[in-house]
């Protein structure tokens, strides 16, 4: 399992250093998906808001926790693709594929493995499923969780097919995939411009900011006030 693309380590610090509405906004510039693809569901949340802005590579694999009659076990593969990757940093992606009505009731992972998957390189986890332990999470300091929710029991665990490309509320992710989230959601920074999205992105923001201050002078409630008196 590869990197689509694999940025310079001052490269990643830059688009680590940017909210992710502001990344999502630099991509649309570049018309390369369609406006509505390539991100997150309101569905999956960010559970670990005080962490920061994530960014990462992709290690995908599907889970399932709410069929009684499956067992398949295949966290070591994923642990090892996890490794693999390293040094880059990496977003373990687990798609949930059992029911979908019974998603609800679906927990991926805990405090066990997303230790695990910290101490073998990995920056964070996404599902949509459930996940627990939030409390041992947020002391891990800095690992990031997104799911559907949290969920008290695991249910019957299983992780299989690592490397296979999963859906996570509408958005697709391919093994490799780069990856940025923050309390917003997350949004996949296509492999043909990732090179270019910070600049954009920081183009765009100053843009942004002249506007807010022409929203938020004097003068741009006075010429409300003047349409009013006219009419």
């Amino acid at each position: 399992m590869v990197a689509n693309v694999q940025l310079t380590s001052e490269q990643l610090d830059e688009l680590r250093a940017i909210d992710s509405p502001t990344i999502a906004n630099a991509i649309e510039y570049f018309s390369i998906r369609p406006r509505v693809a390539g991100y997150c569901g309101s569905n999956v949340r960010c559970l670990t808001p005080d962490a920061g802005f994530m960014l990462g590579y992709a290690v995908t694999c599907k889970g399932d926790s709410t069929t009684e009659d499956k067992d398949r076990r295949e966290h070591t593969e994923l642990y090892r693709a996890i490794h693999a990757m390293q040094p880059l940093p990496v977003v373990v992606v687990i798609g949930d594929d059992g029911d979908p009505s019974r998603l609800h009731l679906a927990c991926h992972a805990g405090e066990m493995m997303a230790t695990t998957m910290k101490r073998v390189g990995a920056v964070g986890l996404v599902t949509n499923g459930g996940l627990r332990d939030i409390r041992e999470i947020n002391a891990l300091r800095g690992f990031h969780y997104y799911g559907r929710g949290l969920v008290v029991a695991h249910g019957r665990p299983s992780i299989y097919d690592v490397g296979a490309t999963v859906n996570i509320d509408g958005m697709e992710v391919r093994p490799g995939d780069l990856l940025h989230g923050d309390e917003n959601g997350i949004t996949v920074i296509p492999a043909e411009i990732a090179g270019q999205v910070a600049a954009k992105a920081r183009e765009h923001r100053a843009m942004e900011e002249e506007r807010l201050a022409e929203i938020l002078s004097d003068d741009f409630v006075k010429q409300f006030d003047r349409v009013t008196q006219y009419r």
